[in-house]
């Protein structure tokens, strides 16, 4: 089959790999339809690193996937070939005890596509998968929707596990697709008044449309003194979507006291900082947040039904023979991209 191998810092070939087979009872093979480029995917793509997640080249990542099962291992039982299913990613052990507690997506023995010492992306023809990471998906949902279902659920995660929504005043920096993904559930959930901001003036045009009641260029005005000024007693929550330092400093400025920091976006830096003045004399709550515990289904649910809708968060869509290309506009933030997607032929 062919493969997106990274090979190199920003070089991304295709290159013929093994066709991947079933090993496990519990497996199934997936011929892969659409695949989303990950903020993530780009660190790799761009440092060769996340962190301590250091890849060595050849490396094949993608993450954010879906297609049509092709075959399955013997003791699988809630999907058959044919079946058109959004991949999950994450592939935990289901034994230690973090998954005992339904904490699956911080699992001991995690396993994730794309990751590195972990398992292979699924940016590729095909991927071997567990049953468990097939979520079978309605005739009226595209496949390129069922892989958006991916950053989305760390959205609808995020916000589960903030506050609830219901008349919040909430601020989100970033608005990128996990910024957009916070937008539609905190809208969806009652968010009383939504404040975004980015560098990208296309990007805040996209998130007015999409819902946000008010949007701010980090480099054209001082938003801390505007949102401020907009709400007296400043926001309930903040979620942080971006991965930068200055905006998790503007978060303290615009947070009232006993409000909540969602730190959702991934920093290039290994490190971050607050100001423990600020954060101590407001008692702000920091909550991390890692991935989408349990709200695949949930996102594919909204999605069906039309709950949220994150269509336009698909700016720009490539063959997988233009895979690099796809990086490349992401890594550059160039176009208005949101979200690219790559797109196999498959439906």
């Amino acid at each position: 089959m062919k493969t997106a191998m990274l090979t190199g810092i920003r070089q991304i070939e295709i290159v013929e790999t093994p066709d991947p087979k079933i090993v496990n009872d519990t497996d199934v093979l997936v011929k892969m339809g659409s695949i989303g480029v990950c903020g993530s995917d780009v660190h790799y793509y761009v440092d060769g690193k996340i962190g301590s997640q250091v890849i060595e080249f050849p490396f094949p990542v993608g993450h954010e996937g879906a297609g049509v099962v092709q075959d399955i291992g013997f003791a699988v039982t809630h999907v058959k070939p044919g079946d058109r299913v959004a991949v999950e990613p994450a592939m935990p052990c289901g034994e230690c005890d973090q998954c005992k507690t339904g904490r699956s997506h911080t699992c001991r023995r995690l396993k994730f596509l794309g990751c590195p010492k972990q398992a292979d992306g699924c940016l590729s023809e095909y991927v071997v998968v567990p049953e468990h990471s097939c979520f079978p998906i309605p005739d009226s949902m595209t496949l390129d929707q069922a892989a958006l279902s991916e950053p989305l659920a760390i959205g609808v995660y995020a916000v589960k596990i903030s506050i609830p929504m219901k008349g919040a005043k909430v601020g989100i920096l970033g608005t990128g697709p996990i910024g957009l993904s916070c937008l539609l559930p905190a809208r969806g959930q009652g968010a009383a008044k939504v404040y975004m901001t980015d560098k990208l003036d296309e990007r805040l045009e996209l998130a007015r449309t999409m819902g946000a009641d008010w949007v701010g260029n980090v480099d054209k005005q001082d938003i801390v003194a505007d949102i401020n000024s907009a709400e007296k007693d400043q926001l309930d929550v903040v979620f942080e979507c971006c991965g930068q330092q200055d905006a998790l400093d503007q978060a303290l400025e615009i947070l009232k006291p006993g409000g909540k920091l969602m730190i959702v976006g991934i920093p290039r830096d290994s490190r971050i900082s607050f100001s423990i003045d600020k954060l101590r004399r407001k008692e702000i709550c920091i909550q991390n947040v890692r991935r989408q515990n349990g709200c695949v289904q949930d996102t594919l649910d909204m999605i069906s039904s039309q709950a949220v809708k994150a269509d336009p968060m698909m700016t720009h869509h490539f063959a997988f023979d233009r895979t690099k290309e796809a990086f490349d506009l992401v890594a550059g933030y160039k176009d208005g991209v949101v979200k690219a997607m790559i797109d196999f032929g498959v439906e």
